[in-house]
């Protein structure tokens, strides 16, 4: 594992992979929702009990990511999002521990609001711990509210940006640790990470253009979009890299028991039956989709029983070289 790079566990030739994005609750549905009152969570705060078993289930199950997102301050008024809670690199050093299959991937971390030396310390260290199965995604950040609580300017994030992704990539090398723009060699940042480089996957577009993108990034995540838009997105992406580097998006689902059901739009997703989720996928790999990050807080159903269908039944319709086999 250590040897190629954790893209290559959510990126096929011959199949769209399925990920699962944090929290793994489903508090945004009407039971779940009881739930949270019952228990006086804040709306937004999602119920951590359980995770633990859920987590290693995906793992199991032939899920090829999970995926955190980096939410510092719980802003109740303005975002009612508290996202998964812990610190994103305390939480991936968990799931370090308690997985051993699935790529672990930041949706994403924002990177002006943390000194890029010690993103790469924490990076690093996840990404040894897994054996090399980090994903980094990162971002320049879409909460005002975090820069000032920091004393960090809020318009200069892009370039700030930037030069974190600069640092992150020298300090990851040996060659000695990078202050002001020269390499020490007496100072070294440890541990190295277990792949030869980091991936990095950038969430939105981070204040950046296309052509740094292209430049810059070893894959993108764009947030869910209709359908159209995200084909549009997904072939402009390929084209400029080759098709090499991973194009991600996320899906709300909530999945229904009757596998016959259509697509009824949700939030940033659908309430669908099994059968149309299935084409849906596979429509979206037609145009270019590679990772499809699920994320199941509208769920009406239990987690375990939706985790359970969709990898009993749905991941192994997405693999086209078995299809074409059956055929």
């Amino acid at each position: 594992m250590s040897k190629q790079s954790a893209t290559n566990l959510i990126k096929k030739a011959d199949r769209l992979t399925v990920g699962i994005e944090f929290p793994l609750d489903n508090d945004w549905s009407p039971d779940g929702e009881a739930r949270r009152i019952a228990d006086g969570r804040s709306r937004g705060v999602p119920d951590l009990s359980g995770q633990a078993d859920i987590v290693r289930k995906i793992d199991a199950l032939g899920f090829a990511a999970l995926w955190i997102r980096d939410v510092p301050v719980f802003d109740e008024v303005n975002m009612g999002d508290a996202g998964s809670v812990y610190d994103v690199f305390a939480l991936l050093g968990f799931l370090a521990g308690i997985t051993r299959h699935v790529a672990l991937g930041t949706a994403a971390v924002v990177l002006p609001i943390r000194h890029p030396m010690m993103t790469a310390k924490a990076a690093a260290s996840i990404d040894a711990l897994s054996n090399g199965r980090l994903i980094l995604g990162v971002a320049s950040g879409d909460r005002p509210v975090e820069y000032p609580l920091l004393g960090i300017d809020f318009d200069s994030r892009g370039q700030a940006f930037r030069d974190a992704v600069g640092y992150l990539r020298a300090a990851w090398q040996e060659g000695g640790l990078p202050v002001e723009g020269q390499r020490i060699p007496s100072l070294d940042l440890l541990p190295r990470p277990a792949q030869p480089s980091i991936p990095l996957v950038v969430a939105g577009r981070a204040q950046q253009d296309e052509a740094w993108l292209e430049a810059n990034m070893d894959g993108r995540f764009v947030y869910p979009g209709n359908f159209d838009r995200l084909i549009v997105q997904a072939r402009e992406w390929a084209s400029r890299t080759g098709g090499m580097r991973p194009f991600i998006s996320a899906f709300h689902l909530d999945l229904t028991d009757d596998p016959d059901a259509r697509a009824e739009p949700v939030r940033f997703g659908a309430r669908i039956g099994r059968k149309a989720l299935i084409e849906h996928l596979r429509a979206l790999r037609r145009g270019g989709v590679d990772h499809m990050a699920i994320n199941l807080r509208q769920s009406a159903r239990p987690l375990d029983e939706v985790i359970e269908e969709l990898a009993a039944e749905v991941i192994p319709a997405l693999d086209e070289s078995k299809a074409a086999q059956a055929a």
